[in-house]
């Protein structure tokens, strides 16, 4: 898909955001960033998963304190994923008395609605554009609807009051979380922040705003946009708010990184929100994470659930081995592979994939053609054909996307 839109390039660490890079997927921690322990961990944890960039809260002194702890630990380990400080209320404060915490943070994102309010929002913004401007950092700013500043607010309902047919109060509500994150930009240049330094967001919970919101601010603007509903919720529906709003932004080409919001299960991973953003990317076909598993819904012609368990064990067996073929194999991301459950578009979908099994349906013959680059490889009977279609993909990907780069068909079948 073409990205019709061009930004500014921003550097957060060893990340570039905008300009001609790929879509930055980035999530956040949720635990207190005084527990250095915890904190490292769940950095971890999402890098892993493949947040490109992680952003923590510094919201005290204790917290302030800890973040060179915790990016001296990551760099001690080899992660060099840009950690982010989320600052709301005292930035400045925090900022000014804890310099290890400037330097090591690779970026500051600071929310223009609650840095003070009358001449302190001024000053306090002021203040952290010469923070950012000192350490040489890029700077996020990040209007959210739950703490949009109310004297811009206000300002624009004493506008709209005067008009001759005055907007809704949504309208007026979305013009000024716009009018926020312009203005606050410009401020921020005229303090002395180069262009490439700033990123804007504007977030809502509501997707149809959202596209309204940042389809205005895509029009208004070169500096790259952060996307995400800024509190997308819990399970299915998180994942289905988000693909929804962030889906429409990307495919008119909006968008330059993204996050996922979801509101994790006690004790659960936080590193779903990781892998919905990929997911939403992949589906785009914007980015390419992980092989995907095209599977076979299910209907009345397939009464056995043994196509539904072999696409289970392709889906684990490919996210365990990925661990090992993302630096074995370059590409291998791109992998498309079908597990089909009968007859009726098996063969078709197994085709349009890389590599491809049909299974029997209820009254079809017990037998399992297998595709390879569209074309009919060997057909699997009896038992342990989970098995021996493993064998295929395996040596698949190796004669494929490794050294000697094409499909050898004298893989090792066993007896088919």
């Amino acid at each position: 898909m073409s990205r019709a839109r061009k930004t500014v390039a921003v550097q957060v660490g060893d990340v570039t955001i905008g300009g001609d890079a790929p879509i930055v997927v980035q999530s956040m921690t949720n635990t207190d960033t005084a527990d250095v322990g915890a904190t490292v961990r769940q950095v971890r944890q999402l890098a892993a998963a493949g947040s490109e960039i992680v952003r923590i809260t510094v919201n005290s002194n204790a917290a302030a304190r800890s973040v060179g702890e915790i990016v001296r630990r990551l760099r001690g380990e080899g992660n060099d994923v840009p950690v982010v400080g989320d600052f709301h209320y005292n930035g400045h404060l925090l900022l000014s008395r804890h310099p290890d915490c400037a330097r090591s943070l690779s970026k500051f994102r600071i929310n223009p609605g609650n840095v003070g309010r009358g001449r302190y929002r001024d000053q306090n913004f002021r203040r952290l554009i010469q923070l950012a401007l000192e350490y040489d950092k890029p700077v996020r700013i990040g209007v959210n609807w739950g703490s949009l500043d109310q004297d811009l607010l206000s300002r624009l309902m004493e506008v709209n009051a005067a008009r001759a047919e005055p907007k809704s109060a949504e309208e007026v509500l979305e013009e000024a979380i716009v009018a926020s994150a312009l203005e606050s930009a410009e401020l921020a240049r005229e303090y002395g922040l180069p262009k490439n330094r700033i990123i804007l967001s504007a977030k809502v919970s509501s997707a149809p705003e959202l596209i309204r919101i940042y389809r205005v601010l895509g029009r208004s603007s070169d500096y790259p946009l952060h996307l995400g509903l800024t509190e997308a919720g819990m399970g299915s529906r998180g994942i289905v708010a988000s693909s929804a709003a962030l889906g429409v932004l990307l495919h008119d080409g909006i968008g330059e990184t993204i996050r996922v919001s979801l509101t994790p299960l006690p004790g659960a991973s936080r590193t779903e929100e990781v892998r919905v953003a990929q997911q939403i990317l992949q589906s785009l076909n914007l980015r390419s994470f992980a092989p995907q598993v095209s599977a076979c819904p299910g209907c009345g012609r397939t009464t056995s659930s043994f196509f539904q368990e072999l696409a289970e064990r392709i889906e684990r067996h490919l996210r365990l081995r990925m661990v090992d073929w993302k630096q074995l194999y370059p590409g291998v991301e791109d992998l498309k592979v079908a597990v089909m459950g009968c007859i009726v578009n098996g063969p078709g979908e197994s085709k349009h994939a890389d590599i491809g099994i049909s299974l029997p349906g209820s009254g079809e013959e017990p037998k399992a053609p297998v595709y390879v680059d569209g074309r009919q490889f060997t057909t699997l009977r009896g038992d342990g054909i989970s098995d021996r279609f493993i064998r295929i993909l395996e040596d698949y990907v190796t004669d494929r996307y490794g050294a000697s780069r094409g499909f050898s068909r004298s893989a090792s079948l066993g007896p088919t």
